[in-house]
């Protein structure tokens, strides 16, 4: 007679035989991403996995239901979900962290200059003349933020003299993004020099530029913020303090960052996903004081339409899990496996940016360590089973798209069980692809920032490693795929 299977199996195996009656290569496509992520040795530091829970409440009754507005007052009868005591302010709605920031525009005052070439930093500064509105155009209410850059200084950007470089996210005030093109923004980032936030030059840039927003936070920064420091430079010019931690609500949540690293006690505003270090479903969430309260409630209808309350009930089991005393555990090993990860590279060669790591990621100049570009790196590791991504790293030689650097993060293997002895391991296959990855060439012969040469036989031996190493840490070891 066969085990009994799990709750967790049952439902998962009922689920895909459900979706097969309608659609079968929906549903075999759903059971090979399960099999697939099995086998992969997962460093991409924005990723993690979900657990069962929190995936199942994603598939229920609730996706039915519409939910504009915010508790107890909707546009919509609305579904429990949205209007019992289990679902309290502070908003669960949004669908990403970076939506809930615009809201925060009502607050400024009326004189508040935009839409005007700010210096070496600032977005609109390399505008062709058609981006500019006219001055009787402009709008006289929208907020004069500073955030963290996400692009690397150049010529082409218009801060080809500009001391900062990358750590933010496109959020943050990337000129492509709505985040660039809305705002009269002006960014700031880290010292080319040492990887590091110099608060004393952004004290400066904040005295000059006088923003009604300072963003802090960071998707590719491998220390910790001082946000204390930061909401007193935001109170020295009657700033709003406001914080994205997408990348590390986790450690927030288990209590790793504290004092002045949290930013809840220091930040006006805080916004943040609830996947990533969290491990919930994807979304987002904002929080703030009293006093912004009535400005985040306008985000619905002002930039969020249709909200998903199927998603808002996964993120309430997720953050049930997040109280519990084991999450604490969970988000230290993280912060444990990441500088582990990081001590295996070092002692192996590599160079990585600020040369460590305080949090849940490491930044490997792949450059100077392997000579080769971010692309090259990120598709020979993919060859050989082990899942990253490329990153500009400061003063960045090969721009934004090939970037000279490699982002890899701990949540997702930690996650899955994996410690620091494992770390050490990883941290070699890491440097035996990377050893092993050259340079390739264009068609006619010309160097190639893009392709990459790797004996099949080395990429074959290292993703067979990468394999065996996970799964002696299996992804969801409660369900049975069958």
């Amino acid at each position: 007679m066969s085990a009994e299977l799990s709750p967790e199996s049952t439902a998962y195996r009922a689920a895909l035989d459900v979706i097969r009656t309608v659609e079968p290569r929906v549903a075999d496509a759903i059971g090979q991403e399960v099999a697939d992520q099995r086998e992969m040795l997962k460093l991409i530091a924005s990723e993690n996995y979900a657990s069962p829970a929190t995936l199942l409440t994603m598939g229920n009754w609730f996706s039915d239901k519409y939910a504009e507005g915010t508790v107890g007052r909707r546009f919509y009868m609305p579904a429990a979900a949205t209007s019992t005591p289990s679902s309290p302010w502070p908003p669960s709605t949004p669908a990403s962290c970076s939506a809930p920031a615009t809201p925060t525009s009502s607050r400024t005052p009326a004189s508040t200059p935009t839409w005007s070439p700010s210096g070496p930093c600032s977005p609109t500064a390399s505008r062709p003349p058609s981006w500019r509105r006219p001055a009787s155009a402009r709008s006289t209410t929208s907020p004069r933020p500073t955030g963290p850059s996400c692009a690397r200084p150049s010529a082409t950007s218009g801060c080809s003299a500009c001391p900062w470089t990358p750590s933010g996210h496109l959020t943050h005030g990337f000129r492509p993004n709505i985040s660039g093109k809305m705002f009269d923004q002006r960014s700031y980032g880290t010292d080319p020099a040492t990887g590091l936030i110099d608060y004393e030059a952004l004290r400066a840039q904040a005295r000059e530029f006088k923003p009604l927003i300072i963003v802090a936070g960071y998707s590719a920064y491998p220390r910790l913020v001082n946000f204390r420091i930061m909401r007193e430079i935001a109170d020295e010019v009657g700033a709003t303090l406001m914080v994205d931690m997408a990348h590390f609500a986790g450690l927030v949540a288990g209590k790793v960052l504290t004092g002045d690293f949290d930013p809840v006690p220091h930040a006006q505003i805080v916004t943040t996903t609830t996947h990533k270090s969290l491990r919930g479903p994807r979304g987002g969430m904002v929080l703030c004081d009293d006093s912004l309260k009535d400005q985040v409630d306008r985000g619905c209808p002002m930039v969020l339409g249709g909200p998903l309350p199927h998603v808002m009930a996964a993120k309430a089991v997720a953050l049930a899990e997040a109280r519990q005393p084991a999450f604490q555990d969970y988000a230290r090993r993280i912060v444990d496996n990441a500088r582990a990860l990081a001590e295996g590279l070092m002692k192996r060669g590599a160079t990585l940016v600020t040369g460590g790591t305080d949090n849940h990621l490491n930044l490997i100049d792949v450059a100077s360590s392997y000579g080769l570009t971010g692309r090259q790196a990120e598709a020979a590791l993919l060859d050989s089973g082990i899942v990253t991504n490329r990153n500009a790293i400061p003063a960045d030689p090969n721009g934004a798209w090939y970037t000279s650097g490699i982002r890899i993060g701990t949540p997702a293997l930690t996650t899955r069980g994996l410690g620091t002895a494992e770390m050490d391991e990883v941290a070699g296959l890491i440097d035996r692809v990377l050893t092993a990855t050259e340079p390739g060439t264009t068609k006619s012969g010309a160097p190639s920032k893009a392709s990459h040469v790797l004996d099949a036989r080395t990429a074959d031996e290292i993703s067979r490693r990468a394999t065996d190493l996970v799964a002696g840490f299996p992804l969801y070891p409660e369900i049975d795929l069958g």
